[in-house]
């Protein structure tokens, strides 16, 4: 399998990716709770393994060479194959997760309706309420970002009615030692998204017009230096969660 994994090409952005992106073990205990008692799980877009369970068994599926290439060895190998077209029979696992992918998913209904296929019991996805992007300090300095992520994010309520005839949704709380690194995990750390390996770690970036990037290191690393940044949003430093624009959609058959 040759072509991109979704809308991102993981073979430019992939490499690395395992070392920023690593689950955070209070979202990891949430996932894990919603899986309740099932013992084989189906994780479709299961990238480097972040959220698998260790105590269950695990069908991992990742259309991305150069992610499943950061799978340790700790990490069952993925299938290559994508989510709109799942290489099992109906109601196969017990469980169905999707952790941070549906976003980039070419055809998502339909990648959903596999889900839901697949699953005996319940189906997790893990993804972002684009309506919250803008409550994040990011969006002061960003605002390209902003709106190409609003764009990808598909409606939270469109996920939660297709898998399953009951859906609940939860907020995930960001710890602020999150260890995690996608955007909004350094909401009281912001140096870090200084860091080109952490910004080439989350695929938002590859949607903002040339230039929006340099731009955004540039005012950024101006502000931390003038103390204009702490001005405005030092007391993240020491909040110790931020209600990000995470959810958590369970849905039941």
């Amino acid at each position: 399998m040759t072509q991109p994994g979704g809308d991102v090409d993981y073979a430019v952005r992939g490499p690395g990716y395992a070392t920023i992106r690593r689950p955070d073990p209070r979202i990891e205990t949430q996932v894990h709770a919603a899986l309740g008692d099932a013992r084989t799980v189906l994780n479709v877009g299961a990238g480097a393994g972040s959220y698998e369970p260790a105590d269950r068994h695990v069908i991992a599926v990742e259309p991305a060479a150069a992610m499943r290439a950061q799978r340790g060895p700790e990490r069952v190998p993925a299938i290559a194959a994508f989510a709109e077209a799942l290489p099992l029979d109906d109601n196969a696992v017990d469980a169905a997760m999707a952790i941070m992918t549906v976003h980039q998913w070419s055809d998502l209904d339909a990648g959903l309706a596999e889900l839901r296929r697949v699953a005996r019991g319940p189906v997790v996805i893990l993804a972002g309420d684009g309506d919250r992007l803008a409550d994040y300090w990011l969006s002061d300095y960003a605002p390209e970002l902003i709106v190409a992520e609003r764009r990808r994010y598909p409606p939270i309520a469109h996920l939660a009615a297709r898998i399953g005839a009951t859906a609940e949704v939860q907020a995930v709380p960001v710890p602020l030692d999150c260890a995690d690194g996608f955007t909004e995990a350094f909401y009281g750390r912001p140096e870090r998204l200084l860091e080109a390996a952490v910004r080439r770690a989350q695929s938002s970036w590859a949607f903002v017009p040339a230039g929006v990037e340099a731009r955004f290191v540039e005012r950024l690393s101006a502000d931390l230096a003038s103390g204009r940044w702490d001005a405005r949003h030092g007391g993240l430093r020491t909040q110790p969660t931020f209600e990000s624009s995470m959810r958590l959609i369970v849905g039941r058959p």
